[in-house]
């Protein structure tokens, strides 16, 4: 081949080449309408995932080149209007025609986030949480609680409880439309709970204040979760279905929107979640309720609404067997240890409450607002266990080589055990309540009152017998003895009667102050206490400086009067002389407001905190059931540091990271522990008794981490992903009812990582559907596949305790849920 020739084909190849490689392109073209069919100008419209783009004319009409052949999207934006979104596969050459139709934003709603926004930058320890993002969050419980564990930490997927800055569950306070909400109190167990009382479908705004509150919040020591149902303006509403959860959620308005209505239904199946767990066996978990709120406009000065919420809880296991792998609670073993149980008989609980309430809203004048309440609150549970456990305990064999893996190879002890339980608690809380605020000049004064009468109809009888090698325990030659009795009954009539006044004051036009200042009222029949609890916040906005900073802070007295829970002592007896509970706290942080890497607005926010408690009732957690000492005997401290990044780590995905350092310690009355002298055995031989003083808490864990990251698709935001992520350093665990052994076990770190993927099956255009399309009314619907316990990590929840033929006790770990799937489907019209 010649030189001339060789060169013309090495041409043609170069230019075939070139030509192959140029972009294969479609247009599209169209229209920009606004709500009345009117266009819209100076519309941005953007390729998903570029920087460049176009915007629409005078007329509203626009035309974009697009890439051919594969997938892509549009995105719409404009002022004061909702963003909107489409999805195109054109092929080359295609031209498409399209008219889009933009949705005015609720100027109503954009108002509500203003001052929402000045309000968490204004008051210590507030944090806003959007609700709309709580369906999205990956957990097996769902709900608010999932979306608070981010910013406080948790150690048990299975149930809504919480613990926040040292605190237990029973410190923390929950409001929906300004109502106190309560739950049931003898579960036991994550895996007896049934559905949290807030419905995030319901939700209009989230308040939880996670220290540091004001006076008009109520008597208790750690937390606030402030919770407002939505007002409905139209027709509207939201079904979803899962493996683990159903609902089904409406709401609407009459004509002359005067009246309006909420209504939501859930129902809910943790089955195949506890199917998963170590002790095999039938599990029959059911949990429902029903909600509505009902508000009706009389004038424009005073309306009323009713808040009604009907749930039922029933919980039955049939245990079968168990094959759990044990830690020592000895200092001298350290063998392969294992624990395989037989059952008999059953467990069956039932908890029921219901709750209706009813307030009326005044406005005499535009400053001056006035709400009268009335609610009652009954709550049914009832506890039944008969089972009967037979156990082998030893050395397992975990050679996969050998037949005999998985087995107990060396038996180090053998017995059983009975469980009976007849438990009955009936509480009924009758409450009448009046709030009212007036703003005046820079003042926004603030006051209410309350009467409440609590009723207390509480029987409690459970043993446990336990038979190791043909003895009882504890061993007694001369009489049969129970490893546990408790058996009493109780009734109470308790009135309580609580206030508050407190004022806000501006100075922002001069110095850039605000000051909260208050205080709170307590008195209560049973143990005729008087309580004043003054708190005092301020926040400071330098106005001279450049960076968007606000420096906050808190101090006040919080105090707890006890309720049934607290008096209860070990032996199932009720302490009525029981004390409050007291606390001063201190909080002192800043909110911080920047613009990250692209542009992208964040918010930094970090607080130090101190309590210091007295009067104190100590208590053991196992699970989620709390056993108080039923006394005033110890003081207790916690301090910490909190650290949080929000904001659009990603564009338009909202995402949270929390990393918080605590500490806390207790100092009770008469506790002691001994140090052991081993001989050359490792056999104890000798001990001395130590007093004391200060131990770690039940809730005192150092480190707590927590993430809620969302993410999509560079080209379509129609695939998106969320991560929740939650860790937690070690807590301590107490023998319960032992004081030599406080503190004597540690419950390894809790590691938990939850992953969702979604898919938008159905978007918001309704232009494209079908007249006599059965989807023609619904907005969208998304499709999510989770994955819960991503790691699929063993964490533990607390222990069982299992003496061998020597007397020496081990501590079995019960673990939570391992790996599981869940697929969810949501849709909203």
């Amino acid at each position: 081949m010649t030189l001339r020739r060789s060169f013309a084909v090495l041409f043609l190849l170069f230019l075939i080449q070139f030509v192959s490689a140029q972009k294969k392109t479609a247009v599209i073209s169209g229209r920009v309408l606004d709500e009345n069919e009117n266009p819209v100008a100076r519309v941005s419209v953007v390729v998903l995932g570029q920087t460049n783009g176009i915007s629409t004319s005078d007329s509203g009409t626009f035309k974009l080149k697009v890439p051919a052949n594969k997938a892509f999207a549009i995105v719409f934006t404009y002022t004061g209007y909702k963003q909107e979104q489409r999805n195109f596969i054109l092929n080359e050459n295609e031209n498409e025609m399209v008219v889009i139709r933009m949705e005015k934003k609720a100027k109503e709603l954009e108002e509500v986030i203003i001052t929402n926004d000045r309000k968490q930058r204004e008051e210590a320890g507030l944090m806003l949480i959007n609700p709309k993002q709580v369906i999205n969050i990956p957990s097996p419980t769902g709900g608010i609680e999932s979306m608070i564990k981010v910013f406080v930490g948790s150690n048990n997927e299975l149930t809504s409880n919480y613990s926040v800055r040292g605190g237990n569950y029973d410190e923390n306070l929950i409001y929906v439309n300004d109502f106190e909400i309560f739950r049931p109190y003898l579960v036991k167990s994550g895996q007896q709970e049934g559905l949290s009382f807030i419905n995030p479908e319901l939700t209009r705004t989230v308040s939880f204040y996670n220290g540091g509150f004001q006076a008009k919040y109520g008597d208790k020591m750690s937390s606030v979760l402030d919770i407002q149902y939505k007002k409905p303006k139209r027709f509207g509403g939201s079904a979803y279905i899962s493996l683990l959860e159903q609902g089904f959620n409406v709401e609407g308005t009459d004509k002359k929107n005067k009246f309006t209505y909420l209504l939501g239904v859930r129902n809910k199946s943790n089955q195949n979640l506890l199917s998963s767990q170590e002790t095999k066996g039938s599990y029959i978990p059911s949990s429902a309720d029903f909600q509505g709120l009902f508000t009706y406009q009389f004038t424009n000065k005073l309306s009323a609404e009713l808040l009604t919420n009907f749930s039922k809880t029933k919980f039955t296991l049939i245990p079968e067997f168990s094959s759990q792998t044990a830690s020592v609670f000895s200092a001298y073993y350290t063998s392969n240890l294992g624990l395989d149980t037989y059952f008999e008989g059953r467990e069956k609980d039932e908890y029921k409450t219901n709750f209706v309430g009813l307030s009326v809203i005044q406005q005499p004048r535009s400053n001056l607002r006035l709400k009268w309440m009335a609610s009652y609150f009954q709550d049914n549970e009832k506890e039944t266990v008969d089972i009967i456990g037979a156990y082998i305990f030893g050395e397992r064999s975990f050679d996969k080589t050998q037949s005999d893996y998985g087995q107990i190879t060396n038996p180090l002890g053998v017995g059983q055990y009975q469980q009976y339980t007849r438990d009955r608690l009936n509480i009924d809380v009758w409450n009448i309540s009046h709030k009212g605020t007036l703003r005046k000049n820079r003042n926004f004064w603030q006051w209410g009152a309350t009467a409440e009468k609590q009723l207390v109809h509480d029987k409690l009888h459970e043993w446990e017998l336990q038979d190791s090698a043909g003895y009882t325990l504890p061993y007694n030659p001369s009489q049969l003895n129970m490893s546990s009795y408790l058996h009493s009954a109780a009734d109470l009539d308790i009135n309580r009667f609580s206030g508050y006044i407190q004022d806000n004051i501006s100075f922002h036009d001069s110095s850039g102050f605000t000051l909260q200042a208050g205080a709170r009222l307590n008195y209560n029949t049973l143990n005729k206490e008087f309580l004043v609890s003054p708190r005092v916040g301020l926040s400071w906005t330098p106005t001279t400086w450049k960076r968007d900073i606000v420096f906050k802070g808190a101090l006040g007295l919080y105090q707890q009067p006890p309720f049934y829970r607290e008096m209860r002592r070990y032996d199932g007896t009720l302490n009525t002389d029981l004390k409050s509970q007291k606390s001063w706290q201190v909080t002192a942080g800043m909110d911080y407001n920047f613009v990250g890497l692209n542009d992208r607005a964040l918010r930094f926010t970090a607080e130090a905190y101190y309590k210091g408690m007295w009067d104190v009732v100590p208590y053991d957690i196992d699970n989620v059931n709390l056993r108080y000492y039923g006394q005033n005997n110890a003081k207790a401290y916690a301090t910490g540091l909190e650290m949080r990044l929000f904001g659009d780590i990603v564009k338009d995905a909202e995402s949270w990271v929390s990393l918080g350092f605590m500490r806390t310690r207790e100092n009770i009355e008469g506790d002691y522990y001994y140090d052991y002298k081993l001989d050359s055995l490792n056999q104890p031989v000798d001990s001395t008794k130590h007093e004391g003083g200060w131990f770690r808490r039940p809730t005192d864990r150092l480190i707590t981490f927590g993430l809620f990251f969302q993410d999509y698709l560079s080209t379509n935001k129609n695939f998106k992903v969320y991560l929740n992520t939650l860790y937690g350093t070690n807590l301590p665990y107490n023998v319960p009812g032992s004081v030599k052994y406080r503190n004597a076990l540690t419950i390894d770190p809790y590691i938990r990582v939850d992953i969702g993927f979604s898919a938008l099956l159905l978007d918001s255009d309704r232009s494209k559907r079908r007249s006599h399309s059965p989807f023609k009314g619904f907005e969208n619907i998304w499709a999510t596949l989770e994955v819960f316990n991503l790691l699929d990590r063993d964490n533990v929840i607390s222990y069982q305790f299992i003496k061998d033929y020597s007397n020496t006790t081990y501590a079995i770990p019960n673990r939570l849920t391992p790996r599981l799937l869940n697929i969810k489907v949501v849709a909203r019209w």
